[in-house]
């Protein structure tokens, strides 16, 4: 069989990266002609190098456009400043996504979530991304996507834990303790257990000492405080894995470094991660081999700014990708396992300087976590580093197949959009 017509899904059982190896010049240059640049986007770590940026100029909103170097086809979103219909509209200076590890769309991607500068929660067609709803949302409260219940999310409020259901503002409260006060979910890092049944609170008990509990919404039951006054430093976050095993949380040291705990349900300590961000601003999944891990940003040696996988019940760390100036890993690709959606910041000029750093600036990778060095380099994000509200944050969808990033285009200081790249998993990438 001529090798232009094999499909990808040929090699089931090897990855994207060695079938385009195989490939004669001929066919590379048809397959980056004929299908969107994949012999380009997908590739090894080892070889990728840094690939200029091209000037391009800012879509309109909810123009589609393909870029230019991956050959993916991306939309913008949002529009700041301009309402949107349907009762959604935008701030002037950022219309955005929450966080790269808040799930955006819910589980069968029919909505996806608009957080930030919408003055609540706006909703938007999870395909199309037309405004469908808005709904007022306090500041205080909480919410994530149900990973599997499409209608709900799973929220915290300063008194309770509750479920809502967007489309028909509908609430049901199922923890609603007079023991505990200023209940928090995470704040703003907490995720739900892959099957949704699990979260960890962050609350202050009778006494007022601030205390991190699990709390299981099947059975209602809820596990043992974790004292957390009582670790050194003040809390950042609490989550849950995605197993429910476990309880991670996150604490600033005294003398400003950023160490981690991870419990068992019952309050046990079974790690403490003394490193400064070892791994930080990062997303938990869990492993080919069933364990739950954490990947993110090392701030700390031998590994300072690498991407790095670190497992939670024994603290095992493996190198993803070397020094580079990734700024937040997501795994909210739940239904897609084993790739992490890196978001690098950073100059053409400041990385072409440095040629042992990952060779990648302004542009979200998608990387494998196993440490085999696969990546699939999805789209450049056109991101001069401004503030917080114009990084990237790149987060995808939970089969992979969209991925939501935000960006200035260009101008430092401007409006920051939102914009969706669509992405195609063969199923030699999806399944290994």
């Amino acid at each position: 069989m001529p090798p232009c017509r094999m499909s990808i899904g040929s090699f089931a059982k090897g990855s994207i990266a060695r079938w385009i190896d195989r490939l004669s010049p001929s066919c590379l240059f048809f397959l980056a002609a004929t299908s969107g640049g994949v012999a380009l986007a997908y590739g090894e770590l080892a070889n990728a190098r840094v690939l200029m940026a091209p000037v391009v100029p800012n879509p309109g909103y909810l123009q589609s456009v393909r870029d230019p170097t991956f050959g993916t086809r991306f939309t913008r979103i949002t529009d700041p400043g301009r309402p949107l219909g349907s009762g959604v509209s935008c701030d002037l200076a950022y219309c955005t996504h929450r966080y790269s590890s808040s799930q955006a769309w819910n589980a069968d991607q029919s909505l996806l979530l608009i957080a930030n500068g919408c003055h609540g929660f706006c909703f938007l067609d999870g395909q199309t991304y037309r405004p469908l709803f808005h709904r007022p949302m306090a500041n205080e409260n909480e919410c994530e996507w149900h990973p599997i219940d499409p209608a709900t999310m799973i929220c915290v409020s300063p008194g309770a834990i509750y479920t809502w259901a967007p489309r028909t503002n509908a609430a049901t409260i199922i923890y609603a303790p007079a023991d505990y006060g200023n209940l928090q979910f995470g704040p703003w890092k907490g995720n739900p257990s892959r099957d949704g049944n699990r979260l960890v609170v962050r609350a202050n008990n009778v006494a007022g000492k601030q205390v991190a509990f699990a709390y299981d919404i099947a059975t209602r039951k809820k596990y043992p405080d974790i004292d957390l006054s009582a670790l050194p430093g003040t809390n950042a976050s609490c989550g849950i894995s995605p197993s429910g095993r476990y309880v991670l949380c996150f604490q600033k040291s005294f003398d400003d470094r950023d160490t981690a705990f991870v419990f068992t349900l019952d309050g046990v300590e079974l790690q403490h991660w003394t490193e400064h961000h070892r791994p930080g601003h990062g997303d938990m999944t869990i492993d080919a081999d069933g364990s739950d891990v954490y990947v993110g940003i090392s701030k700390s040696y031998p590994d300072r700014y690498h991407i790095i996988k670190r497992r939670l019940q024994d603290g095992l760390v493996t190198d993803l990708a070397p020094h580079g100036e990734g700024t937040h890993a997501s795994l909210r690709n739940i239904n897609l396992s084993g790739w992490v959606f890196v978001s690098y910041s950073g100059t053409q000029a400041e990385i072409a300087l440095h040629p042992h750093w990952a060779p990648f600036y302004q542009e979200v990778v998608a990387m494998r976590i196993d440490g085999s060095g696969e990546i699939r380099r999805i789209v450049q994000t056109h991101n001069p580093k401004s503030d917080y509200w114009g990084e990237t944050h790149a987060s995808p969808s939970p089969d992979g197949s969209q991925v939501i990033w935000s960006s200035n285009w260009d101008h430092v200081g401007g409006p920051v959009s939102d914009y969706v790249s669509r992405l195609s998993w063969p199923q030699a990438a999806a399944h290994e």
